[in-house]
């Protein structure tokens, strides 16, 4: 009875907005309470949990009528059995609910009929699905194969979690996911794939899509994949279509080992749309030398000149999986800068450019820059002006204890100021330099103009001889045929006259 009535208030009520459903009564009190929530016209969030084969076939056939229905969680039920699975097929495939949300959490026993859920049901949804959670639920290579097909109808489609599940022989399901991302009609944002038994193979497959559409990757706990895995995501990472932002790599055993640092390193070097990288955190065992922390130092800061620490990736958070770690300045010095490097980029933004400049470079190399001339000067006084707030700036080494703190910059104002003429000097004392270094290529260039005058006019004066040679020639040549005709005439005369 009790049931019953509940039935009947949510069947009249306007404001119910989620309902969570993890037990049925037998008999008719279900059935009157399964009536009063087809009736319903407010609610808008179901949750099915835990629910046996019959329950749960129940419940989804008075789904039917719920037009306004936009978020569905079906979680834990391991009851149920194929024509509880058909039931729910039935009902996403008829379009009657236009869901934003679908999530299937646990239902380890979800089977073939699962894979008709996936195929045709996502189908039926359509471009209102914003978030579609698959997690445990055992689908393995031949669901995800079916599972691609429709999502391509999902063109609303933001958040993709397919985690926990078995995709380490899936390679082709996860190629064809790939596919399916990199189409102009899907735009998804996030991709979790936590857990998934990926291999180097799988990540192969899909990692180009992935990087190219996806805000958010996660895949933490794939064990298997190794440094060849890591090179094709670094490689996708690099690309200037990389569009991920949030990248998670915890319990990815060599992606905090030398060789694995310094391959992401390699990718992160170029990219500029990563903000946050997540690893394992670095307790006792880790084995980072170096030569890892030397590459990701490279990737954040290039020392090497100037407009190479300019270039450097500014952009890039590192955070552990404890989401903290202490700088000890008594540990390898190249861990502890980049560290430093990390938390200038998320803490100071738009001041890691400048701050990474002046901490590498104490003595400004002015000589690129006299090509610009004097209109270079009031630029650099500017640049100066800008940079000398990174003399004050502060960093802190956990997010949220400001007790643990260090300056950016260990400089006073004096210091600062004294940087800054020195170069402005060297800057000016360099004009006349570049002065005479151009005089003295004018002076080359007018010796050369010299000798190439000279030439010409010795090449004129040829020139001119070679045409008077040719008309006193051509002169000679016609005295001769005149010559040539007066004695051909004289000739004629003398044979008529002897009587030839």
């Amino acid at each position: 009875d009790d049931m019953g009535w509940l039935g009947y208030f949510i069947g009249k009520s306007q404001c119910l907005r989620a309902l969570s459903i993890n037990y049925l009564p037998d008999g008719e009190e279900a059935r009157a309470f399964l009536e009063g929530i087809a009736r319903s016209q407010s609610i808008r969030h179901i949750g099915i949990i835990y629910l046996t084969n019959d329950e749960f076939t129940s419940t989804v056939r008075a789904l039917h009528s719920l037009s306004q229905l936009e978020e569905l969680d079906i979680i834990d039920n391991n009851s149920v059995g194929p024509d509880g699975w058909s039931e729910l097929r039935t009902l996403l495939e008829s379009g009657v609910c236009q869901l934003n949300q679908l999530r299937l959490d646990g239902n380890i026993y979800i089977g073939n009929a699962g894979r008709g859920i996936l195929s045709n049901g996502l189908r039926g949804i359509g471009s209102s699905l914003k978030i579609l959670v698959l997690t445990n639920i055992f689908i393995g290579s031949e669901g995800l194969l079916a599972l691609v097909p429709g999502l391509t109808n999902c063109t609303g489609l933001e958040k993709l979690d397919l985690s926990c599940n078995e995709f380490s022989l899936a390679a082709a399901g996860l190629a064809s996911l790939s596919d399916v991302l990199q189409s102009d009609e899907v735009n998804l944002k996030r991709l979790d794939l936590c857990d998934c038994h990926i291999n180097d193979e799988g990540l192969q497959a899909f990692t180009q899509g992935a990087a190219i559409h996806c805000k958010r990757l996660d895949l933490r706990k794939n064990e298997s994949i190794t440094t060849t895995g890591l090179s094709y995501l670094s490689n996708s990472i690099r690309s200037d279509s990389c569009r991920v932002e949030t990248l998670h790599l915890q319990h990815i055993p060599v992606g905090v080992e030398d060789d694995g640092l310094e391959i992401l390193a390699l990718g992160l070097a170029d990219n500029k749309s990563v903000r946050s990288l997540y690893l394992d955190d670095l307790d006792d065992g880790i084995s980072v030398t170096s030569a890892g922390w030397i590459a990701f130092s490279k990737a954040l800061c290039d020392t090497s000149s100037v407009n190479n620490t300019y270039l450097s990736n500014h952009t890039i958070e590192l955070s552990w999986d404890d989401d903290y770690y202490d700088v000890d300045e008594d540990e390898d010095i190249d861990e502890s800068r980049v560290l430093v490097y990390s938390r200038l980029n998320k803490q100071h933004p738009q001041y890691a450019a400048r701050c990474k400049i002046l901490m590498s470079h104490r003595h400004l190399n002015m000589a690129p820059f006299l090509q610009w001339k004097m209109k270079f000067l009031p630029l650099a006084v500017a640049w100066f002006e800008r940079a000398k707030p990174c003399t004050t700036l502060t960093i802190y080494e956990g997010d949220y204890d400001h007790d643990l703190s260090r300056r950016v910059l260990d400089e006073s104002d004096e210091a600062f100021e004294s940087r800054a003429l020195t170069a402005m000097y060297e800057f000016v004392r360099g004009m006349p330099m570049e002065v005479m270094k151009r005089r003295r290529e004018l002076i080359v260039s007018a010796s050369y103009d010299k000798k190439i005058a000279r030439i010409e006019e010795e090449n004129k004066i040829a020139l001119e001889q070679r045409d008077r040679k040719n008309l006193q020639l051509e002169e000679e040549i016609a005295r001769l045929k005149i010559e040539n005709k007066r004695l051909s005439g004289i000739v004629e005369a003398v044979r008529k006259n002897v009587g030839f």
